[in-house]
């Protein structure tokens, strides 16, 4: 097989590299690749866009590719699997209409409603009056979400009135969001803790890769902003101790959703569950793989990667055994000091001696190979993937092979996995 991988992160190079190591693929290009791709074994970097549907195909038609595989959610929110499947190709990765489980937050909550998986309560709006005042008269409605993609900023969890009126003011007073806030979602604030599971669908089969946790603050102790993710780790003690009520309240509704046809979907479905008063609640669903989380889960997979992702396009997942290490792996995100404000350019990243490949892996993100130098590109800049027999040796390998990088103004959370290795010490 030959394949094509769309899109230049941490995601698209734990693909690139597992893909890599199939016996089935002889060659892999990504368009346009980072620092990490450009080296790694049997890919090639393209200088074509993610948005370039055109060249994009062009490319996979003169070049007889037999899968593309798009990596980030934008693309998908644009439609370049329709364009790309009309133009005769095979493509993983799901439809607009199917991406809309992403794309619209008031659409993906209208599905848990309607799949009837627990979710937070909620309401949808499309003007300020009303969302204030449904806000005022119920005292557990604090967050704010906007309808479309907000580069991951679209989310507002308040914790007053006047923080819900801020949130609303900015969303149609200042149009903050533009056509992405044209609607909104009010609903009950939740307290607990997060897991994610990415699932591999063909249409009418699920099946759950093992349950992932990043880590979204900047900070240690889970401080400071948002960003697109600091590190994650699989497997998550929570997700253990829930499994049960997950399998049966949240995966078992979708996977009969698809075999009945009252639910679309092809590719990877993320699910954003958060565990509060002993009840998994869905929080939200992505159409694509996650990052960091792909980097977390794909080096646990001791199955064909690219016959999984095949079997996914010609509807007969239900045919393939995904196999797993039952170890553990930690990925930690390196950035430069001042992400997510701003990102790091140019500086020359240096990288050591690392461990063998069955310890650690170096996936890069925000990276440029030019003239034999790779040098920072972006505000996620490289992730360390740590592998051991449990979490707290996968966390000792990552961060130790960590100690081999550097560029100027490195920084890294020192706490990833850290909750999960106390309550497994309990």
């Amino acid at each position: 097989m030959k394949i094509l991988v769309v899109g230049n992160g941490g995601r698209e190079h734990a693909l690139c590299w597992k893909l890599a190591q199939s016996q089935v693929v002889s060659k892999i290009f990504c368009a346009p690749g980072n620092g990490g791709t450009a080296q790694e074994q049997k890919t090639k970097n393209l200088n074509i866009g993610v948005n370039d549907f055109d060249a994009l195909s062009e490319f996979a038609n003169s070049n007889e590719i037999d899968l593309i595989v798009i990596g980030p959610d934008n693309p998908l929110a644009d439609g370049i699997t329709d364009y790309l499947e009309k133009s005769g190709h095979k493509v993983f990765g799901p439809t607009k209409e199917q991406a809309k489980l992403e794309w619209s937050k008031v659409h993906a909550k209208e599905t848990m409603r309607r799949l009837s998986l627990p979710t937070a309560n909620f309401e949808v709006f499309d003007n300020k009056e009303k969302a204030l005042e449904y806000a005022k008269s119920n005292d557990l409605a604090r967050v704010v979400k906007v309808d479309g993609l907000a580069l991951g900023k679209g989310v507002m969890v308040c914790d007053s009135i006047d923080d819900v009126e801020q949130a609303l003011s900015s969303i149609f007073d200042r149009k903050a969001f533009g056509d992405a806030g044209q609607k909104i979602i009010i609903e009950q604030k939740l307290t607990g803790e997060e897991l994610s599971i990415l699932c591999l669908c063909d249409g009418k089969t699920l099946k759950a890769m093992p349950a992932c946790q990043d880590h979204k603050r900047r900070f240690d102790g889970d401080k400071g902003p948002n960003t697109g993710g600091m590190g994650a780790y699989t497997p998550v003690p929570l997700y253990d101790k829930y499994k049960k009520q997950i399998d049966e309240q949240v995966l078992a509704p979708i996977n009969r959703a698809l075999s009945e046809g009252t639910l679309s979907f092809k590719g990877v479905l993320f699910i954003g569950i958060l565990v509060a008063d002993d009840i998994p609640y869905v929080l939200e669903f992505n159409a694509r793989f996650g990052d960091p989380e792909t980097q977390a889960v794909l080096p646990r997979m001791k199955s064909c990667l690219a016959k999984a992702l095949k079997a996914c396009t010609d509807g007969t997942l239900d045919k393939v055994n995904l196999e797993w290490d039952q170890g553990a792996s930690l990925c930690v995100v390196a950035v430069g000091k001042a992400y997510p404000e701003s990102s790091s350019k140019g500086e020359k990243i240096t990288v050591g001696e690392l461990p063998d490949n069955d310890k650690v892996q170096l996936f890069h993100a925000g990276t440029i190979y030019k003239d034999n130098t790779v040098t920072t590109n972006g505000g996620r800049v490289m992730g360390m993937t740590g592998l051991g027999k449990s979490l707290s040796e996968a966390s000792s390998n990552a961060y130790k092979a960590l100690e081999s990088v550097s560029f100027n103004d490195m920084d890294y959370r020192k706490d990833i996995g850290a909750k999960a290795m106390r309550s497994l010490a309990q």
